[in-house]
């Protein structure tokens, strides 16, 4: 691997971190006030991931056809103006969806740089580090976010700010990388006929329908855990939410860090035995009324994810390199990613305006990612390598 990956890394904890931080900024600033509905929260993460699949067929194409380490500068600088707009008393739904168009361009070239640090046999070790990192980053973006947000939410945010402003800096150390030339025409319709493109190829439909249903997962599971821990677990501020997500946090790390050696690129499916597992333990947790089984219960529901999720991102990188574009298959993930997670959590969110048990919501959650995946594995014919 290219040394340039170590500045990556640190600009994607950075910029990571301080998303994460913003977030539960928001979540404090909501049970401080007013906006006490159980709908509101869900809507405010809704609104960040609308910009990932509104933005999609210009993302990709930023990402592959301008100098990469100049399009994470801009968008560390669009983030930190969305949490600028929340330090203002903008409406947080408005805010963090500033943050969410900063995020939605900041994400095709963060993974969509690794093929280009990383050659084939590195390239899933390249995606546990950044993984890995990641993970990391929203575990003490979250506790960091929330312990001085509980304190003083302008704090919090200003906190916020300067760390996106660090992360910009240290873009100055990563290469341009390769720029393709862009596509003449319609963005729209080029990104409708990738999409084709890609749905063509077994491995290439499994990473992008596989990679829908980890963020489904991760995302409502999120939002159903911030109702569920003050009903069963009794947590009362944002920092308790955070110190208990912070074990979810750990297994995806963990897991993130032994699929390596278990599951290479040539040996992709494979994932599908963690998704599986995921499932199970997401029944679990719903079944759980107790501090440290659900703890337990959260590690191996990240554990499972990071097994299942960082082969997928690696296949989809080194597809994408050798056809469309790293950056545009990015992208193209991406968009469906967040087209999964607004689903799952905007079915979430009706159902709590509708006053559903956040614990029927997390039980019908486990069965519906069990049998996503028996569909998603369809997509993948088996072959003598796997």
């Amino acid at each position: 691997m290219n040394k340039q990956i170590y500045p990556l890394l640190l600009a994607q904890f950075l910029s990571a971190f301080a998303d994460n931080a913003v977030l539960f900024t928001v979540i404090a600033l909501v049970m401080q006030s007013a906006h006490t509905e159980s709908w509101y929260i869900p809507a405010v993460q809704s609104a960040f991931t609308i910009a990932y699949v509104v933005l999609a067929p210009w993302a990709g194409e930023i990402a592959d056809t301008h100098a990469k380490a100049r399009v994470l500068l801009v968008a560390n600088l669009i983030k930190a103006a969305g949490a600028a707009l929340l330090l203002l008393n903008i409406e947080p739904i408005i805010a963090y969806s500033i943050v969410g168009i900063g995020a939605a361009i900041y994400n095709p070239v963060k993974y969509g740089i690794l093929p280009e640090l990383a050659d084939h046999n590195y390239l899933v070790k390249a995606n546990s580090l950044m993984e890995g990192s990641t993970i990391l980053a929203i575990l003490s973006g979250m506790l960091v976010g929330a312990k001085v947000a509980d304190h003083s939410t302008q704090a919090a945010l200003s906190g916020c700010i300067v760390v996106f402003v660090i992360s910009a800096f240290l873009t100055y150390f990563l290469p341009s990388g390769t720029i393709r030339t862009a596509a003449k025409g319609s963005k729209i319709i080029a990104f409708s006929k990738e999409i084709r493109q890609f749905f063509t190829l077994p491995r290439s439909s499994f990473a992008i329908l596989g990679g829908g249903l980890f963020w489904l997962a991760a995302a409502t599971l999120r939002v159903i855990i911030i109702a569920w821990a003050p009903l069963i677990l009794l947590s009362k501020n944002a920092t308790e939410i955070a110190e208990l997500t912070l074990f979810l946090a750990v297994g995806i790390i963990a897991g993130s860090a032994i699929v390596p050696q278990l599951i290479p690129l040539e040996k992709i499916r494979r994932a599908r035995i963690p998704a599986y597992l995921m499932a199970a333990f997401i029944v679990v947790l719903g079944l759980t009324d107790s501090l440290w089984p659900a703890r337990f219960a959260l590690l191996a529901i990240g554990m499972m994810g990071g097994m299942f999720i960082v082969p997928i991102n690696a296949v989809l990188q080194e597809l994408g390199n050798n056809s469309i574009g790293s950056g545009r298959a990015v992208a193209l993930q991406g968009f469906f990613n967040n087209l999964a997670m607004l689903l799952g959590v905007g079915c979430y969110t009706y159902a709590a305006s509708k006053n559903a048990d956040p614990v029927i919501a997390m039980m019908v959650l486990g069965f519906l990612v069990y049998i996503g995946t028996f569909f998603v594995a369809l997509s993948l014919r088996k072959r003598k390598s796997a």
